[in-house]
């Protein structure tokens, strides 16, 4: 992990992103080749050890082999590793490591922190990576606590590993759980889906993690000082709110009709939150509505928010795009939110993210429906899913092809580190021409 962190100053912030993402993810896979990382003792095939390091790192929970059915203790230990090294960011257990051992974090390596956890500015970098890193722990902490109890009751002493292992996935919005079993495998937590603590717990677990550090590294900053927050700060944490109450109230009218009452409102609360992006479901959603379905893969696209363990286009990217078009709707030359003006360069990234993410979902949905000859709508979601970095599915993962399997460990990966990160990181940006090209005009819309 020093390695990844300590490289040449020659490299950019975005190629030691990529790369250091990269590099966890096949010594994962290499371990868990091993016959000891599995139950039955024998080599699991590379594609297959591959996929699920990806799903692993990349925070996703897509998996072809059942977690709890196919890897042996050790294997999920590196599973829950692999997990926390992604949900951290690779650069911030790299820093961690630096700060332990007492070495001096240099401005390049600063720099790289701050476009690892999307940080406004480099000053303070290193103390908010330690805020950041002991936020994590103690949330999970906490977590593992709370669900302790209702796992050990179940599961006897391994509930207390089940405990840590579902608090850390689901903090770091990744999806993957110890439930399955030789007679039912990929099931979930549907297990616990009329559990308030377990399910309440892993909810508020996804939420905290997929609001962002900088969020929540303001919030304690300001406490109720809400006048004081970033902009970013509100816009995140009421578009949050919007985006858990309004699906919610759909999930709720026309999704689980003849439900109990208590029972629906919990389960369409879960459904809400676990696709922004966790992975984990309490129902079956093979039974959901084409429109339900619709609703959970728009969820998934967007995903949680900067600077957190969530995947996706990110809340702010959306709502930069709705404040470009309101702006245009209103004829000001201006995108403004919260009282304060938005630069015209974050309007053209959200404009990039959005084009990027849905020429990825779109054209990983036709590649495996056109190899699978699978329903196009389930490959939408499967690929929303993997670029969105979720976990959900309805039920294709493990039997894809390798064709399809490659599809989606590359969405996986484009979308943890990101694609911007990725074309800043492969294209050179040193050229800038001195000279504008000619205006002519084009008609849109």
């Amino acid at each position: 992990m020093k390695e990844t962190f300590h490289v040449k100053k020659h490299m950019s912030s975005f190629q030691v992103i990529i790369l250091g993402f990269a590099l966890v993810i096949l010594i994962g896979a290499f371990l868990l080749m091993l016959p000891i990382a599995t139950k039955q003792r024998i080599v699991t095939p590379f594609l297959d050890a591959l996929f699920t390091s990806t799903s692993a790192v990349c925070v996703t929970g897509l998996v072809v082999k059942d977690t709890a059915c196919y890897w042996s203790l050790f294997g999920q230990f590196i599973i829950l590793v692999l997990i926390q090294i992604g949900g951290m960011g690779v650069i911030s257990i790299g820093a961690a490591i630096a700060v332990i051992s007492g070495k001096k974090i240099s401005l390049m390596q600063r720099s790289t922190m701050q476009e690892a956890i999307a940080a406004p500015k480099v000053g303070g970098i290193v103390r908010l990576t330690s805020f950041i890193v002991k936020a994590i722990l103690v949330f999970e902490l906490i977590g593992a606590v709370i669900m302790m109890p209702v796992f050990y009751k179940e599961f006897g002493l391994d509930g207390i590993w089940m405990a840590v292992f579902h608090s850390v996935s689901a903090f770091c919005n990744a999806g993957f759980d110890l439930m399955g079993s030789p007679d039912a495998q990929f099931v979930s937590i549907t297990a616990f889906a009329d559990n308030p603590l377990i399910c309440i717990t892993i909810m508020l677990l996804i939420i905290i993690g997929g609001i962002g550090f900088l969020t929540w590294e303001d919030v304690y900053t300001n406490r109720h000082h809400v006048k004081r927050y970033r902009m970013q700060t509100k816009v995140i944490l009421l578009f949050t709110l919007v985006l858990i109450v309004v699906p919610t109230l759909y999930f709720y009218l026309f999704e689980y009709q003849g439900v109990q009452t208590g029972k629906r409102i919990l389960y369409a609360l879960f459904q809400a939150v676990t696709p922004r992006t966790a992975g984990f479901n309490t129902t079956d959603l093979t039974q959901f509505s084409g429109a339900g379905l619709a609703m959970i893969i728009i969820l998934m696209l967007i995903g949680g928010s900067p600077g957190s363990t969530a995947g996706g286009m990110k809340t702010t990217t959306i709502v930069v795009l709705f404040a470009n078009a309101i702006s245009v709707f209103r004829r000001r030359e201006d995108v403004n939110c919260f009282d304060r003006r938005i630069e015209g360069n974050v309007v053209q990234h959200a404009a990039t993210v959005l084009v990027m993410y849905l020429t990825l979902f779109l054209t990983g949905a036709f590649i495996i429906s056109g190899v699978e000859e699978l329903a196009f709508q389930t490959c939408l979601f499967e690929t929303a899913s993997a670029v969105g970095t979720v976990g959900l599915t309805l039920g294709i993962t493990p039997g894809l092809g390798l064709v399809s399997k490659l599809v989606l460990i590359v969405l996986m990966y484009l979308g943890r580190v990101g694609g911007l990160t990725l074309i800043y990181a492969t294209i050179a940006l040193k050229y800038h021409a001195a000279a504008k090209m000619p205006v002519e005009k084009i008609t849109v819309g």
